[in-house]
């Protein structure tokens, strides 16, 4: 039976793996004068969520336009108060999960988001613009995951082939893509689950 090639590099997302955001926005909301999920069915319209993370337009022009939408459909409301407060969230690490990638045993952790392009911002906020050998975020390569292309970059970034390369997500899509480039995936759901994954494949320590 044939040996499986050595791991030597991990590729992890950020938000919902690494960064946590709250719930919902439901207190923000009520406080500004604007109904429940109204913020965040304008913010992630298919659309315009696609612009932000390709690419197309940067951070500050998406909270424009979640703000215009919202100007438009709910004039009454507070919704300079309520976007302004929106968005000097930066959302929290979870530091548990941190410490499980401090005891993995890989060369080069790269981080790999479809990320706006306040991202490196937010990872200098955190304390973590040195933590990663590499970051691969969609809005400065003009890709998403879960175009082949965007692993490719990604793969580049680490400097390692598919065969020796680890890849946490917490969508389902983007980790089915992984393993057709090959790519050994973890659908992340939690923090004990991803420290059986990594153990199961003797990178812990």
């Amino acid at each position: 039976m044939p040996t499986p090639p050595t791991t030597t590099a991990l590729l992890i997302d950020f938000d919902g793996v690494l960064r946590r955001w709250p719930a919902d926005d439901a207190a923000l909301e009520r406080d500004h004068g604007l109904p429940r999920g109204s913020l965040r069915e304008a913010a992630f319209d298919p659309r315009l969520l696609a612009a932000l993370v390709e690419g197309r337009i940067d951070d500050a022009a998406w909270r424009t336009q979640v703000a215009l939408v919202l100007r438009d459909r709910h004039p009454a409301a507070d919704v300079a108060g309520a976007v302004a407060q929106w968005s000097a969230g930066i959302g929290e690490i979870d530091r548990e999960l941190l410490a499980v990638l401090d005891d993995c045993r890989v060369q080069r952790r790269v981080l790999v988001s479809n990320g706006s392009t306040r991202l490196r911002r937010d990872l200098a906020a955190h304390g973590l613009s040195d933590y990663f050998h590499a970051v691969v975020n969609s809005s400065e390569i003009g890709i998403a995951k879960p175009a082949a292309a965007f692993f490719a970059a990604a793969l580049e970034a680490a400097a390692v082939r598919a065969g020796h390369t680890v890849f946490i997500d917490d969508s389902a899509g983007h980790v089915a893509a992984a393993e057709v480039l090959g790519l050994r995936a973890h659908r992340y759901l939690d923090v004990a689950g991803l420290r059986a994954f990594l153990r199961d494949g003797g990178l812990l320590t």
